[in-house]
């Protein structure tokens, strides 16, 4: 547009106050883009910054520098302005300009370390997830935190995930104590021994039902090594966190269970769906089973 105005003036004929009509804009916005095709030809009508040519009161060059260092230090802006005598808002906008403004990204981010175990049954992910009583329509239907059931209890969702093939065994149990963890384990064991998996080390979490002694003789009596996660690292068993929010999208708060049964009635034909049918963006958008030497 701003170039057909130029070429209406200048090579049409028109007066600028016809082709600042004929624009929308005033004869004094017309004339300076004359002004700047005269001075720049066609790439001078783009946008150009808004930031002015002098800034005579930005901060000098050397103070961002030492704003800067001291933040390595992992200094507070408010521990900065003390220090060099500056105003925090001076601080705290040198930080949001180096994208320092929040500690957390002064530490770059681990590298992710992927990693799949060759055969099903080499190392198996366990984890659980606490999951509320329903006692009603909750909040994540009809927006209202407010509007909350008290003292309903909670239930736990005990998850098994085989590395290398990504099958799933689920239970919905009463706690999460060290004899419940222990038998979960013997039962998800079981069962994929009867999907012909043999089960050779599992990899858990810290938890107290992970490192009781009730977990660790029924580790032993199944032959199985007992690996754990580093503390304060969940991404080390992110294939077992990873299923855990598919449950809870897809399972959990899928739809406005009536109770906490009729939601454990659905477990099943969910796991079903998702051990046999769903597809799975790690395995080539195959399920899980096609993994098996029982499916082959």
């Amino acid at each position: 547009m701003r170039a057909l105005l130029v070429d209406r003036i200048r090579h049409q004929r028109w007066t600028p106050h016809t082709a600042a009509s004929a624009a929308g804009i005033s004869v004094r916005s017309a004339y300076k883009w004359l002004a700047r095709h005269h001075a720049g030809g066609v790439m001078a009508l783009e946008d150009r910054p808004s930031t002015p040519h002098r800034q005579p009161r930005r901060t000098a060059p050397v103070v961002t520098a030492r704003i800067i260092a001291l933040r390595y230090e992992r200094r507070t802006a408010w521990a900065i302005a003390v220090q060099l005598h500056v105003p925090r808002s001076t601080v705290a906008a040198v930080l949001a300009r180096a994208g320092m403004n929040q500690l957390a990204r002064l530490t770059p981010p681990a590298p992710v370390v992927r990693y799949e175990w060759p055969r099903p049954g080499d190392l198996l992910h366990l984890d659980i997830k606490r999951l509320a009583r329903i006692a009603g329509v909750g909040h994540r239907i009809h927006g209202d935190r407010a509007q909350r059931a008290r003292g309903v209890g909670w239930e736990y969702v005990h998850v098994a995930v085989d590395d290398h093939s990504r099958i799933a065994f689920v239970e919905v149990l009463a706690d999460q104590l060290g004899a419940t963890c222990a038998a979960f384990l013997a039962r998800a064991v079981a069962w994929l021994q009867q999907r012909g998996i043999t089960v050779r080390r599992v990899l858990s979490d810290n938890g107290s039902g992970y490192v009781s002694r009730a977990f660790r003789t029924t580790c032993q009596q199944l032959g199985l090594r007992h690996l754990r996660t580093r503390a304060y690292t969940p991404r080390t068993n992110g294939k077992a966190e990873r299923f855990i929010q598919t449950l809870l999208r897809e399972w959990a708060y899928i739809e406005p269970y009536a109770s906490s049964r009729m939601r454990r009635l659905k477990l099943r034909p969910y796991l079903q769906y998702y051990n046999r049918q769903r597809p799975h963006a790690s395995l080539d958008y195959q399920a899980p089973s096609s993994r098996l030497t029982s499916a082959a």
